[in-house]
């Protein structure tokens, strides 16, 4: 019987080319469907090429539906883009067929859903569940992708910095979701998921800093993992983190995989983010971690993403360790109130400046505008602690 793994690494391969070969995307992913399935059942020993097989099987399964729609249209096909006779296309298409998945017509969510269902080679239900919504309704979100896709030229890959993106966004959700969904109970860990997809990607286009960059940045957040989670499954934050649950050959991998984009000199957003994550990583202990030195990365991704909100709210808590809360608390004044996750900074920028009453305050309404169960009770926990410092604080 043929190897789960090894299947979910070859069905992007085979969807990759009936695709090039001018299979409409979704009738493509149809048929390597209903190729796999052929492949689970087979009995008898697992062919000697078993992506040749699959081009083979699905190409004709293709083939097959096309005649049930329309005889003439088949006749064309069969004339003018049956494959000769010959060993399968080795060419590595994982670029071009993360740039469909990642195109620019579809929203962010519609995008990781496809990469995961086409690349990935996850269930709707697992993606689903992994998502936090019905499986209808991601079976209609993977749907209306697809037909987005439907009149999309499909014959050069697409912009790498959009797939980087929807690579970072699939990672992020699972970041800052742990806890709750980052592994749901079909065993779908999209932080891992969006690893492995970034490391295809780099494995494609070696020469792109940013796409180690990213890789880089995956790596040294997710190597904190153990230490994120505490028994009762709550969020830790990095500076009260137990540092000998980090993943330290993780680490390492991530600081290699940075130094050798660095080296390249185009530096870019994802490779300073990885620094930082790398500065973070570093230290023995928070009271260790270099502030100056993630202060002056703040300022150099600043100005790669310059206006970055986001950005000048991290740079903010960095300047608070470096020249002290009060000046950290001056720049978040700078910016706008509406900004997510600025109340959870200002309150800890007064706490670490004495002020537990307005902090604790200021943890409390962080609390109410969380968007996971895991920072909102990481963040009304905070809120009760300062309390109980200060029981005069209503």
């Amino acid at each position: 019987m043929i190897d789960n793994d090894l299947l979910r690494t070859l069905t992007p391969q085979v969807l990759s080319v009936l695709v090039r070969r001018g299979a409409d995307f979704a009738a493509a992913e149809d048929a390597v469907q209903d190729a796999l399935a052929e492949i689970v059942r087979r009995s008898g020993p697992t062919p000697d090429d078993p992506k040749g097989w699959l081009v083979t099987v699905a190409w004709r399964k293709f083939l097959d539906a096309q005649r049930s729609a329309s005889a003439r249209a088949l006749r064309e096909v069969a004339v003018h883009r049956e494959p000769p006779p010959g060993p399968v296309e080795q060419a590595d298409d994982t670029l071009l067929l993360l740039s469909r998945c990642c195109h620019p017509a579809l929203t962010p969510a519609s995008a990781i859903a496809l990469t995961l269902r086409a690349i990935g080679g996850l269930t709707t239900a697992q993606i689903a569940h992994a998502f936090l919504v019905p499986e209808a309704t991601m079976a209609q979100r993977i749907s209306r992708a697809k037909r987005a896709l439907t009149r999309q030229r499909f014959d050069r890959p697409g912009d790498v910095r959009a797939v980087l993106r929807v690579l970072y966004l699939m990672f992020d959700h699972a970041f800052a979701g742990a806890g709750e969904n980052s592994t749901d109970t079909d065993g779908v860990d999209l932080a891992a998921e969006a690893i492995r997809l970034t490391r295809q990607l780099v494995a494609s286009v070696p020469d792109d800093p940013e796409a180690a960059g990213l890789l880089a940045l995956m790596l040294l957040h997710h190597a904190r993992r153990p230490a994120r989670i505490d028994a009762s499954g709550h969020l830790v934050p990095l500076e009260w983190q137990d540092r000998s649950r980090w993943d330290t050959a993780m680490i390492a991998e991530g600081v290699m995989v940075l130094q050798s984009a660095l080296a390249l000199d185009r530096i870019g957003e994802y490779q300073a983010q990885a620094a930082i994550a790398a500065l973070h990583d570093d230290a023995a202990s928070a009271e260790e971690t270099d502030w100056p030195q993630i202060l002056e990365w703040y300022d150099e991704l600043a100005r790669i993403v310059p206006g970055n909100p986001i950005v000048a709210l991290n740079r903010a808590v960095a300047l608070g360790h470096v020249e002290g809360p009060l000046a950290g608390l001056r720049a978040v004044d700078e910016l706008d109130p509406g900004l997510p996750r600025r109340d959870a900074v200002t309150a800890y920028l007064h706490e670490r400046a004495g002020n537990h009453g307005e902090a604790a305050r200021l943890y409390a309404a962080a609390a109410q505008a969380a968007t996971s169960t895991a920072e909102r009770v990481h963040l009304f926990k905070q809120a009760a602690r300062l309390n109980r410092e200060a029981p005069d604080v209503a």
